[in-house]
């Protein structure tokens, strides 16, 4: 919804006319997205991000994509939000397999990363804060095969999500447990989420309960429904 047209009630509701008109002026657009919550997309910033480019040289933003000001949920059946209640098995295709409780996972090396997120229904946030555990970390902690070739991420009832290898054990896939210096929130995937960010955002697998290391590919929950199974946003890789 632009600044040029009237607000619809959801938005009236959700913010002042003050508000609406600072964040017009400064280059946003007002959208009212599921259930009358209130998400505020930035022309400024994604003008800004198209600029941009990566160490590899790929855009910053993918196509197709605008810039949030903060994360959105996305749904899903969610898992219980008690720490008490993590239990996160690592295994298969590995020689020692292993299940993380909280304190199990409070307990591995932390690392803090700021990642750009890009969502297949057309958004990204940029620079988002979090801290979790390499996966590539708890991989060479369970000492992987060399049969091993995919990874699938298992969350609350059943839902799962299969990454190549390779792009599993980058350095910038997290166990991710804090979102913008505080506990993830219940509707990000509380207590703990995958975060695959060179990924369409399915694939970060919130409540996390399982990394499974597989030797042939799995199709996810999106995968086969129609989603693409590789899910590369610089490819547009959307749907099958």
């Amino acid at each position: 919804m632009s600044a040029s047209r009237p607000l619809p009630p959801a938005v009236s509701a959700a913010m002042s006319r003050r508000d609406f008109l600072a964040r017009a002026a400064s280059g946003t657009v007002v959208a009212a997205m599921g259930g009358g919550m209130l998400w505020v997309l930035s022309d400024r910033l994604t003008r800004e991000a198209k600029a941009m480019s990566l160490a590899d040289g790929r855009p910053r933003l993918p196509p197709g994509q605008r810039v949030l000001e903060a994360l959105r949920p996305m749904g899903g059946v969610p898992g219980s939000p008690s720490p008490a209640d993590v239990k996160i098995k690592v295994y298969g295709e590995v020689e020692k397999p292993f299940e993380l409780d909280w304190n199990g996972l409070l307990a591995e090396p932390q690392t803090e990363l700021e990642l750009d997120v890009h969502c297949v229904t057309g958004w990204s946030l940029l620079g988002a804060a979090w801290k979790g555990v390499r996966v590539s970390h708890l991989a060479e902690k369970a000492g992987l095969k060399k049969t091993a070739r995919h990874v699938v991420f298992e969350g609350a009832h059943g839902y799962t999500a299969n990454v190549l290898l390779a792009e599993a054990l980058a350095p910038d896939v997290l166990v991710a447990h804090r979102h913008a210096g505080k506990p993830l929130a219940r509707p990000h995937g509380s207590p703990v989420r995958a975060v695959v960010p060179g990924l369409y955002f399915w694939k970060s697998t919130k409540w996390l309960t399982g990394i499974k290391f597989v030797a042939r590919d799995e199709p996810g929950y999106w995968e086969t429904r129609g989603y693409h199974n590789h899910a590369d946003p610089w490819k547009e890789e959307r749907y099958a």
